[in-house]
């Protein structure tokens, strides 16, 4: 019986869900994930900085993209889009170089009372230092993502 609750006890470390509501339309939120230039500007946490992003936004597609620290750390992480689609969900792997960390990441996203309701679900392979600080790395990551759909993708939808 020990085995089984350890079992269930190390498989949550190595899951992650974090819902969040966007003041605006789902399929601006949804754009923000489509190209290199979009994510250049949000998909990091705070004090990190993306300087280098390739990606082929397609089912079987691949990605690499660069978070670097405000020390100037280099993190990399590449992978491939399972599943995309459009305006519902983008399902993708990743491997995090530095450590070997593969994980799966899932975003949803739905309509909620005239906004956007956006859920990630990611799975690792292993506990690492990278997936302690996911957590907060993503609701960092998902701050910037909401600042700068205002700020960018809502306010240019509406010139």
């Amino acid at each position: 019986m020990a085995a089984r609750n350890s079992s269930a006890s190390e498989s949550a470390k190595r899951e992650l869900v974090i819902e969040r509501v966007f003041d605006a339309p789902r399929s601006l939120v949804f754009e923000a994930w489509t190209k290199p230039e979009h994510l250049m500007n949000w998909f990091c946490p705070k004090g990190f900085t993306v300087p280098a992003c390739e990606m082929d936004f397609r089912v079987g597609g691949r990605y690499r993209l660069c978070m670097r620290s405000s020390e100037g750390h280099d993190h990399w992480v590449h992978g491939v889009y399972r599943e995309i689609v459009a305006g519902e969900r983008i399902v993708w792997t990743g491997i995090l170089e530095a450590d070997g960390n593969e994980t799966v990441s899932t975003i949803t996203f739905a309509d909620h009372a005239g906004k956007t309701k956006l859920v990630v679900h990611q799975t690792y392979s292993f506990e690492s230092d990278s997936t302690r600080g996911a957590p907060q790395g993503w609701r960092e990551t998902l701050d910037r993502l909401d600042a700068y759909v205002a700020n960018n993708l809502i306010n240019k939808s509406k010139e």
